[in-house]
């Protein structure tokens, strides 16, 4: 199953783990294979980027795979007012992959994560 973890992050906690991550790197140190996250610096960020309608969009075009643009228009029957915006953000952000112009979503599933207090 793969899966995309997409969370809430504090910027400067993120890079100081970056540079530390790079830091282990470049000593040779091996480092298991990292997982798929997105970022957002605020849940209003997440929230305005991830709308429910964009949430939607992606079930289903994860149960009607295969479909091209036209198709999702005509079997979502208007669902999607900004259909060709919210693609074209949801491939941006790596959520939709589109092939030979049908679109497919590269995830079996989804994880939040909004963390509200620093880890101790």
């Amino acid at each position: 199953m793969k899966r995309i973890e997409i969370g809430v992050i504090d910027p400067q906690a993120e890079q100081s783990a970056l540079l530390a991550w790079a830091e282990r790197a470049d000593s040779g140190e091996w480092l298991p294979d990292g997982k798929a996250t997105l970022n957002f610096t605020s849940f209003r960020q997440l929230h305005d980027t991830l709308t429910s309608k964009r949430m939607d969009l992606l079930w289903f075009v994860a149960h009607h795979e295969g479909l091209d643009e036209p198709q999702i228009a005509s079997q979502a029957q208007d669902k999607y007012p900004n259909l060709k915006e919210d693609i074209n953000l949801l491939t941006e952000l790596g959520l939709l992959e589109s092939k030979g112009g049908k679109l497919y979503t590269p995830f079996d599933e989804i994880v939040m994560h909004f963390p509200l207090r620093e880890a101790a």
